[in-house]
């Protein structure tokens, strides 16, 4: 599996009494929210939903709204997606949404950590809004294999040195295609970004608001951009958080990713020489990378130990995506350092693997949420793969020449769209946005997942994009510890004032 079908970040936390729905009072940037065009006809009764709203928890609200499963025919099928917003703290200008990325990851729960996510200053004027996209989570969700199934999956060998190998891999991702097919077959042609922005809209439309104002997140910057691009009227201000390229094809998307959790893996290397409990005996990075190497090759000829009692080896795809999960973030960096110094002096495994579980959301008892299965249901609708065994052979062996630790697994994630059962929609094309206000791309130069140069090209792609960089280590930028990008983000969703395209925030910590 891709790394990418693995990362979607869910910090979870986070709820009070509320204006309606619709009731949007006079404060900052209200004036300069632009007038939305009427939708059509087919879909009004969608956009003058009233939702229910119920207590949830914590001072949150919780509602369903319905959507049309196929856009093209808006009388017939209709699915639900789930909605929580926690409303504002002081006078209310219109509602934030929000999305941490995947695809595939819960927007509900990313909303539940919405005092941590955005600042008390946005959230005294939006109501912060999450929701499962649809295909995902508790929104009429993408179903394709059991438990066990997945952990047969992802525990595949995603860097196959032998023939049997690649048959085996080949097989389980079939395997993979076949079972969405036949377990969510009605939704899967419906579950592309193109759709999901269509949601949003509206979504805008149920929360009584006039233009979107919207903060997204890795994938959420794809979803993001699509919206502007379908609906850039209806733009109010957008911030496009550790941006995706959506004109970078596939499988080159792929190499680049895994490149760039190659640029975090040094980073990490270098930071690690500066304490004591460093687990490299060498010096350099060199000799330290090659040390996670020598690590990667035991545990795919001997599994690593593992302490849970669960049945589960630890081989090398466990132990890679362990060492991937707290690149995500710079704060998780002490844990990597002791899980592989119990890897590499004792054999064991056990913390690899628990950090493993947080990022492809396998919970305690083993059960999984869809995050996995909609990601690969998403991606493979929304973008064109090649479906030769060979083509993914080639680009495999190229990735691991410039990416050694991560190529590799990267590229051979993406096996099951060869054999997916529906059609891809989409293309690897720039997105425009043509007549939208400005739009604030944020990029991390040392991002693991999201490259910058993902957010350069968006943001020159993007007719009115503004580029702000930060100089950190760790996956997105707002609210990571940078003063100066926290006061930038915050400037714009509540002023409408953008930065110099081309700011880089210096690096803090």
């Amino acid at each position: 599996m891709a790394i990418a079908a693995l990362a979607a970040l869910l910090p979870f936390a986070a709820c009070s009494s509320h204006a309606p729905a619709g009731s949007e009072q006079p404060g900052a940037g209200a004036s300069a929210q632009p007038a939305a065009e009427a939708p059509s006809a087919d879909l009004q009764p969608f956009y003058a939903q009233r939702p229910a709203w119920k207590a949830c928890g914590d001072g949150f609200q919780c509602a369903k709204i319905q959507v049309p499963l196929d856009y093209s025919k808006p009388t017939g099928e209709r699915i639900d997606l789930s909605v929580i917003r926690l409303p504002a703290t002081g006078k209310r200008v219109g509602s934030l949404l929000i999305n941490p990325g995947g695809p595939g990851g819960s927007g509900i729960d990313y909303a539940r950590a919405a005092r941590s996510v955005v600042s008390d200053k946005v959230r005294a004027q939006f109501d912060v809004v999450g929701f499962d996209p649809r295909g995902v989570g508790q929104s009429t969700p993408v179903t394709c294999m059991t438990a066990s199934q997945l952990d047969a999956y992802i525990g595949m060998d995603s860097s196959p040195d032998t023939p049997a190998e690649v048959t085996a891999l080949d097989r389980e991702s079939k395997l993979f295609a076949d079972n969405c097919g036949a377990k969510s077959a009605r939704l899967l042609p419906h579950v592309g970004t193109a759709d999901a922005a269509r949601d949003m809209d509206v979504l805008r439309g149920v929360l009584g608001d006039r233009g979107l104002t919207y903060l997204g997140k890795s994938y959420g910057t794809y979803l993001g951009a699509m919206y502007a691009d379908l609906f850039p009227k209806h733009v109010r201000a957008l911030v496009l958080d550790g941006a995706v390229d959506p004109a970078v094809p596939s499988l080159k998307s792929n190499e680049v990713q895994a490149k760039g959790f190659e640029v975090a893996l040094k980073a990490f290397v270098e930071d690690c020489f500066l304490d004591k409990s460093c687990p490299f005996k060498s010096r350099t990075v060199d000799g330290a990378m090659q040390e996670i190497s020598d690590l990667l090759s035991r545990a795919d000829r001997q599994p690593l130990k593992n302490d849970l009692g669960d049945g589960r080896q630890i081989n090398e795809a466990w132990a890679v995506i362990g060492i991937a999960t707290p690149l995500y973030e710079r704060a998780a960096w002490p844990r990597l350092r002791e899980a592989l110094a119990k890897a590499m002096n004792q054999g064991d495994g056990t913390e690899l693997l628990q950090m493993a579980d947080l990022l492809v959301d396998r919970r305690a008892d083993g059960s999984y949420s869809n995050q996995t299965e909609a990601n690969m249901a998403i991606n493979c609708v929304d973008h064109p793969f090649p479906k030769s065994l060979a083509a993914y052979r080639k680009a495999a062996g190229q990735a691991a020449k410039a990416a050694p630790h991560f190529g590799p697994f990267v590229m051979w994630g993406s096996l099951p769209c060869a054999y997916w059962p529906v059609k891809s929609v989409g293309t690897d094309k720039p997105l425009k946005a043509a007549g939208a206000p400005p739009i604030l791309v944020v990029g991390t130069l040392r991002d693991p997942a999201t490259p910058y140069e993902w957010a350069q090209g968006l943001a020159s792609e993007l007719t009115s994009g503004v580029l702000l960089g930060y100089d950190g280590d760790g996956h997105t930028a707002y609210r990571s510890g940078s003063a100066c990008v926290d006061s930038a983000v915050d400037d714009y969703l509540l002023a409408l004032r953008t930065p110099k395209s081309g700011t880089i925030c210096p690096k803090t910590g």
